[in-house]
């Protein structure tokens, strides 16, 4: 096997071997090689020929499928596979018949991406990883019924690419483009979930769980999560949100369910610890599944895009999900006897999350006037995927010694690394802001916009830094809108991405200043040193 797709990848240049840091053995790996083979035949395939709803389906679960943390399970993928051999087949059904090979029926051979000019290599995993990232949150906004043309042809436009021969001129505008056109699916997902559930408001969440039957609901699709609520109302057991589902709190038609009662653990790297003997039940709605442990992994179920093997897997019948299984687990283990406290990393028992777009732009001129009146002298976006790899106390650090005139925005899972503290506030707004899940980057983008047109300056102008932790695809695929919009000066760690050749990274510094972190007082000093 061969893989660089995620942050922890062996020794900072790729997994090989039997296995991978993830997890996933090299079967599983070839076999995701093998579907992305196939969607990329779907793509050459679509070109001249009409595609169907039920082909860019495929292509966009596929592509969410072999996302790091998503798909362990072997006979899940073949199933993929033969479902995009089938859609490839029903674009070009004349072409089964002929046994010449040419571009209008072959699959791509990813071996042959992997063995690349590094530039090249560098530039279509940088296309290829960012619509995997783009898949996910496309794949969410579709559950709740919203879909984007240019969104959905797009996914067809970037496999070709990814399957053509082309050099770097041909490849770098691509992907930008992929930046350009994440920025309108998170829009598209945005848009989905405040008109399914209402405008997040900033909401107070524990970590506490109370006595008795329990779900653990972790992942990002709030749509599998609303199912559960409703299939588990006036049944006695009490909800709580994981990882990145956290955020689900701030929404009015979910907080409306009583027992949606608070939040369970940290971030996913975590799991493995944290659910040991769990005494309830655990759903997984989107990636970041790690292996199970024998102890509790007859407690696990998967649905959508997750599957590992041995694990009890919900399949959509009919449009429609019975959480039974899941229900009848969590009756049967019971829950803790009695209300049970759990804190976050620095101690702290609750969080506090909601302050999306709309929230903080309500609050725009009370903003603008701490601004002016010096209150608060500079903003951070602290924000992106947690992970194992050490280093990553750096952002908790940076967060601790940031100065109380600043204020930190912050979204995603890395935010566990520093939400259970209490920053007190700055100009009279709340020092710590969580915006949301990885997703609503977009939110942050509206809100330096908005901040931009109030001070009459370019978002690059304005006392806002970003300080971003990646880890896997959906991270590739935002950082790579936030460079489409031209931001500059962004901090990027713990590591580079070991996808990136020497000439492409040295594009992305030339051009847009990207820097590696280093120490929290270092760069702290050098930020605001820099706007003095």
């Amino acid at each position: 096997m061969f893989c660089f797709q995620c942050e922890q990848t062996a020794g900072c240049t790729g997994c090989s071997g039997s296995r991978g840091v993830c997890g996933k053995g090299q079967d599983t790996a070839r076999l995701q090689d093998e579907l992305t083979g196939v969607l990329i035949g779907i793509a050459r395939a679509s070109d001249g020929n009409e595609v169907t709803k039920s082909t860019t389906e495929i292509i966009i679960e596929g592509l969410f499928a072999t996302l790091t943390n998503v798909n362990f399970d072997n006979d899940s993928i073949r199933e993929l596979i033969r479902r995009a051999e089938e859609e490839k087949e029903k674009l070009i059904p004349k072409c089964s018949g002929c046994g010449s090979p040419c571009s209008r029926n072959e699959n791509f051979d990813m071996e042959s991406l992997w063995g690349d000019n590094e530039d090249i290599r560098s530039l279509k995993s940088l296309i290829l990883f960012g619509i995997r990232g783009m898949a996910a949150y496309a794949y969410h906004a579709m559950a709740l019924g919203y879909e984007d043309e240019e969104v959905n042809q797009f996914f067809y436009k970037a496999l070709f690419a990814v399957g053509q021969e082309g050099d770097m001129e041909y490849l770098l505008p691509v992907v930008m483009e992929t930046g350009e056109v994440n920025l309108k699916c998170m829009a598209m997902l945005d848009r989905a979930n405040t008109e399914t559930y209402g405008i997040p408001a900033p909401t107070e969440v524990t970590f506490a769980v109370d006595k008795g039957p329990f779900i653990v609901v972790t992942g990002h699709d709030l749509k599998d999560l609303e199912e559960l609520l409703r299939q588990t109302e006036g049944k006695g057991i009490n909800i709580y949100t994981h990882g990145e589902m956290l955020p689900a709190h701030a929404y009015p038609k979910l907080k409306a369910y009583s027992h949606l009662r608070g939040n369970f653990g940290t971030a996913w790297q975590n799991q493995q610890k944290e659910f040991q003997n769990l005494p309830g039940a655990v759903l997984f709605t989107t990636n970041c599944l790690m292996p199970p442990m024998d102890s509790y992994a007859d407690r696990v179920f998967t649905t959508a895009a997750v599957a590992y093997p041995g694990l009890k897997h919900i399949h959509a019948v009919g449009g429609r999900k019975d959480f039974t299984p899941v229900i009848e687990r969590a009756l049967e283990l019971g829950g803790y006897s009695e209300r049970t406290e759990f804190t976050g990393i620095n101690g702290g028992k609750k969080t506090v999350t909601g302050f999306g777009h709309n929230a903080i732009l309500s609050a725009a001129d009370k903003l603008i006037e701490a601004v002016n009146n010096k209150a608060i002298r500079h903003f951070f976006l602290v924000g992106g995927c947690d992970g194992a790899k050490t280093g990553r106390n750096y952002y908790t650090d940076f967060v601790k010694q940031a100065p109380d005139d600043t204020v930190i925005l912050t979204l995603a899972c890395g935010k566990y690394r520093f939400n259970d503290l209490d920053l007190g506030e700055a100009g009279g707004l709340p020092r710590l802001m969580d915006m949301g899940q990885c997703n609503d980057a977009y939110g942050a983008v509206k809100v330096a916009a908005a901040l931009a047109e109030a001070f009459g300056c370019q978002v690059n102008d304005l006392p806002l830094t970003m300080v971003l932790s990646w880890y896997e695809q959906k991270a590739v695929c935002i950082l790579l809108t936030l460079l489409h919009l031209g931001i500059r000066n962004i901090y990027l760690g713990p590591s580079l991405p070991a996808f990136l050749s020497e000439n492409v990274l040295g594009y992305l510094v030339e051009n847009y200043n990207i820097r590696p972190i280093s120490s929290a007082k270092e760069d702290l000093k050098r930020i605001l040193a820099e706007e003095d």
